[in-house]
C-alpha cells in the first residue's frame, strides 16, 4: 500500500466515524423528544411571523417577557413600520427601542404564581420548536390542579391554557380508567377549528423560534453568497494547485 493510499484510507475512516457519531446523536435526540408532533415552522415565512407576533402580544405578554428582543428589531425583521409596532404590539407604553417586558411586575408574579413566569426569549432554543408546538396543543382540563389545567407534554405545568378561547376545551381520555392519558378530546369547540388552531400554534412557535435567534434570518440570506464565495475560492485553489504541481507530475 502506497503512502497516498494509506492517507486516503485514514481520511475515509475519519469521515465514516464522524458520520456515525452524527447519526447516533440525531437518533438519540429524536428518541428523547418522545414522538412530539412536527412543528413545521419556517422563519422565512414573514406572514407567519407577523401572525405569531400578534398572538404573542395579545395572549402571552401579560405574563411572559422577551427581554432579549427589542420592538425596533422585531419591526425591522418582520417588515413592520414603527407605527405598526407601537399601535398594535406595544401595550406597555415602552419606547420603540426598548426590550419586550411583560405587563406583570415580578413581585406580583411571585405573589400570584409562587415564581415569576419564565422569559421566552430562548424557549425554542432550549426546548426545540416541536416541544413548544406540542405544548401549545396539549392543554386539557384537570380539576385536580390548582389552575384547573394540565398538559401532556409538560405534566403538572403551573400554567393555564392562554389560548383556550381559540382552541376550545380539551379533556383527557385515560387508559383503562388509570392515570395515564391516552389521548385528548375536544369537549367544547373554540373560536377556531382544530386545523386553524394548529396553524395559530405553528405561527406562535415560528415567532418564538425567530426570537430565539433573530440572526437566523440574516444568516440564511448571506448563506448563498458564502457558498458562492467558497465555490469560487475552491476553483481558484484548484487552478493554483495545478500550477504548482504541473512540474512534479
Amino acid at each position: 500500500m502506497t503512502k497516498r493510499q494509506s492517507s486516503m484510507k485514514k481520511t475515509l475512516s475519519s469521515f465514516a466515524l464522524a458520520f456515525g457519531l452524527l447519526v447516533g446523536t440525531t437518533s438519540a435526540m429524536a428518541s428523547e423528544e418522545g414522538g412530539l408532533p412536527s412543528a413545521g415552522t419556517n422563519v422565512r415565512d414573514q406572514a407567519s411571523l407577523q401572525r405569531g407576533a400578534k398572538l404573542f402580544f395579545n395572549y402571552c405578554i401579560g405574563c411572559h417577557s422577551l427581554k432579549y428582543a427589542r420592538y425596533s428589531r422585531i419591526a425591522e425583521d418582520l417588515g413592520l413600520s414603527e407605527q405598526d409596532v407601537m399601535s398594535n404590539l406595544n401595550f406597555t407604553g415602552a419606547r420603540f427601542g426598548d426590550t419586550v417586558i411583560s405587563h406583570m411586575p415580578e413581585d406580583s408574579a411571585q405573589q400570584f404564581f409562587g415564581k415569576a413566569p419564565p422569559d421566552l426569549s430562548l424557549e425554542v432554543r432550549a426546548k426545540t420548536a416541536d416541544w413548544v408546538y406540542g405544548y401549545l396543543n396539549s392543554f386539557y382540563l384537570d380539576p385536580t390542579r390548582p389552575v384547573g389545567w394540565n398538559n401532556t407534554v409538560f405534566p403538572n405545568a403551573s400554567m393555564p391554557n392562554p389560548l383556550w378561547e381559540l382552541q376550545g376545551l380539551q379533556t383527557a381520555v385515560r387508559k383503562d380508567g388509570g392515570e395515564e392519558v391516552e389521548k385528548l378530546e375536544l369537549s367544547q369547540p373554540g373560536k377556531l377549528t382544530p386545523a386553524q388552531f394548529q396553524q395559530a400554534a405553528r405561527d406562535l412557535t415560528t415567532f418564538l423560534e425567530y426570537v430565539s435567534e433573530p440572526a437566523a434570518l440574516q444568516r440564511q440570506r448571506y448563506g448563498i453568497w458564502v457558498l458562492l464565495f467558497l465555490a469560487g475560492f475552491t476553483f481558484l485553489a484548484y487552478l493554483l494547485k495545478k500550477e504548482y504541481w504541473k512540474d512534479v507530475h
